[in-house]
This record gives structure tokens, C-alpha cells and sequence, in this order.
């Protein structure tokens, strides 16, 4: 059995680190993907979803120094879901990327005067090296 995902998105926000107490450090971010299909009516739709994504260690380093909200990036990875109670007693489900290699297509392109946010712009250069999780054997 394998459980493996690859999305290819743009990237909502900068990506937010945190460290835990094991001295692990955790990258978190936003994938936006887009799927254009035809409706009943032959008119074309735009559907666009969210996917949180978890980056560790060696990943999340990589993905913290070089990655900005708008740059395309491709993730392999896996589904992880969790379940939790919350403060009213709720029983909750989350769903999440933990991504294995994050690769960088495309940077964002930085913002003009007046903060206007401006197009992605692919980079002519060839992208960062892969960023893969050696697994320990």
C-alpha cells in the first residue's frame, strides 16, 4: 500500500516556522490548485482548493529560506488526517500534506513601489536543487 500525493500549486502564504520542543523544526504553508472543468451547461468553472502543508527539518529549512506567498511550487508527499476533541467537546478532523520534496518552479516576484502586488514571473535560471527527507535506515 502506498500513500503518496503530488500537488503542483501556487503558494498562498509565506511559509511560518515554529520549533518544538524536541528541537524539530515544523514549516507550515498554503497550496492553492485550480481545476477548470465544463459544467452542465457547457459553461467553463474554475474550482480552486486549499491544501495545508507540513514541511520538517531539513524540507522546512529549505522551504522557509526560498519560498514566498505566490511562487509555484510542486509537493510529493503523503495524506496525514488527525482527529481531535476541541474546548466544546467537538469531535474535529484535519487533513494535511506532510510534504517529502518540495521543488521550487517558479519564484514570486517581488512587490513595486506603493506594495502593489505584482504577476508571477518565471525565473530563466533552472530552479533550486530538490529538496528531499533522507529517511534514517
Amino acid at each position: 500500500m502506498k500513500n503518496t500525493v503530488i500537488l503542483a500549486g501556487f503558494v498562498g502564504n509565506n511559509p511560518e516556522v515554529r520549533n518544538l520542543q524536541s528541537g524539530a523544526s515544523v514549516t507550515s504553508l498554503s497550496i492553492a490548485t485550480t481545476r477548470h472543468y465544463k459544467d452542465g451547461e457547457g459553461h467553463r468553472q474554475t474550482e480552486t482548493e486549499w491544501h495545508r502543508v507540513t514541511c520538517f527539518n531539513g524540507v522546512g529549512k529549505q522551504v522557509a529560506e526560498h519560498v514566498a506567498k505566490g511562487a509555484l511550487v510542486m509537493v510529493t508527499g503523503r495524506i496525514h488526517y488527525t482527529r481531535w476533541t476541541d474546548k466544546e467537546g467537538q469531535v474535529r478532523y484535519g487533513c494535511e500534506i506532510i510534504a517529502e520534496q518540495v521543488d521550487f518552479l517558479a519564484k514570486a516576484k517581488e512587490k513595486a513601489a506603493g506594495d502593489a502586488e505584482l504577476p508571477l514571473e518565471e525565473t530563466p535560471e533552472p530552479a533550486p536543487a530538490r529538496t528531499t527527507r533522507r529517511r534514517s535506515k
